[in-house]
């Protein structure tokens, strides 16, 4: 799996990059870069660039000077925030309270990137925290909670774990196009409602981003959907877990 950045228009780019466990299985990593009104440019989630990838991207940020910002959505994402870094010293460096833990050399903003603060920031953005479930999760093999990211200009949702794709796009005819992480029902908060709060949650935000043509997990591949279809997805797979999440 090589490193491949995509073009998704309206200043929207996703990059698909590689994660090897223990050194062999190769399960794919992403982070996504969005030009800002301003013309400067910030980050979803850190990786690595290297390459062909890595020299596009310093064309289009001015060799990186015009990267503003990087927003680390998902707390267990953070092999690659020390390097993203080195790479660029000038952005402001947003992550989870577990980021600060993990990767103390980091210097991150005191401004935690679920917070209201920096939503407000970045108004080419529509953001969503996963109810019902820890954002940080207490069992480090738990890793279903995330702050969802949406691009309304391109229609393009990057998320990591929360919702998830095939992992190779052959799967494709024998899975179904989005599925819920397999950890979901462990991952939910012990609490009678907890179930329910997660569903109407998700449905909820089927319909609110009911637009999204581009769908950007990570640990998969990039999934393009036509007008109509990932709200049906979606939907579809909450109401196949509902019964099953609700009744714990």
């Amino acid at each position: 799996m090589s490193d491949k950045i995509y073009d998704l228009d309206a200043g929207f780019w996703n990059i698909r990059g590689s994660f090897r466990v223990g050194g062999i299985l190769n399960i794919g990593a992403q982070c996504s870069l969005i030009q800002l009104a301003s013309g400067h440019f910030i980050f979803l989630d850190s990786y690595a660039l290297t390459g062909d990838v890595r020299d596009e991207v310093m064309a289009l940020t001015d060799n990186g000077q015009k990267v503003e910002a990087v927003l680390n959505l998902h707390p267990f994402h953070t092999v690659h925030c020390a390097q993203m870094a080195k790479d660029f010293p000038q952005a402001i460096f947003y992550g989870s309270s577990r980021h600060h833990t993990k990767v103390p050399e980091v210097q991150w903003a005191e401004d935690l990137v679920e917070s209201e603060a920096v939503a407000q920031r970045y108004p080419e953005l529509e953001f969503s925290i996963v109810r019902g479930i820890d954002y940080i999760s207490s069992n480090e093999m738990i890793h279903v909670g995330s702050l969802l990211a949406y691009h309304p200009a391109s229609k393009s949702l990057h998320v990591d774990d929360t919702f998830i794709s095939p992992p190779i796009k052959a799967l494709e005819a024998i899975l179904p196009e989005l599925m819920l992480h397999p950890t979901t029902k462990q991952a939910l908060k012990d609490k009678p409602n907890a179930g329910q709060q997660y569903c109407d949650w998700a449905t909820n935000l089927a319909h609110e981003w009911q637009d999204v043509r581009h769908f950007c997990a990570a640990h998969s591949h990039l999934v393009t959907f036509h007008k109509g279809e990932f709200k049906k997805a979606l939907l579809k797979a909450i109401n196949k877990a509902r019964p099953k999440l609700e009744n714990i």
